[in-house]
């Protein structure tokens, strides 16, 4: 069974960093591309950024190119997206998904004042 756990988010001011986390499990990690994708209060799912299955190719979003990098680390079965210079309207629930359109439980990210 696919199981993907997100954690990493929080309150953070606008400006400032987080860096989510994705433990994958119940799937060869290591043979799959993944992604991160976001719903904000009130709308749809967003994608993100995806990353290869041995990470040399990642793709950003425009909203969030030069601000965000996607990572993973395949011996601990990990997904990552470090995020910088954070807008308000980058508040939302942040998903890990693998191709299928699995996701976790989502991990809440708000950037307020």
């Amino acid at each position: 069974e696919v199981q993907l756990v997100e954690s990493g988010g929080g309150l953070v001011q606008p400006g400032g960093s987080l860096r989510l986390s994705c433990a994958a499990s119940g799937f060869i990690f290591s043979n799959y591309a993944m992604k991160w994708v976001r719903q904000a209060p009130g709308k749809g799912l967003e994608w993100v950024s995806d990353i290869t299955s041995g990470g040399a190719y990642k793709r950003y979003a425009d909203s969030v190119k030069g601000r965000f990098t996607i990572s993973r680390d395949n011996a601990k079965n990990m997904l990552y997206l470090q995020m910088n210079s954070l807008k308000p309207e980058d508040t939302a629930v942040y998903y890990c998904a693998d191709p299928t359109g699995s996701r976790g439980q989502g991990t809440q990210v708000t950037v307020s004042s």
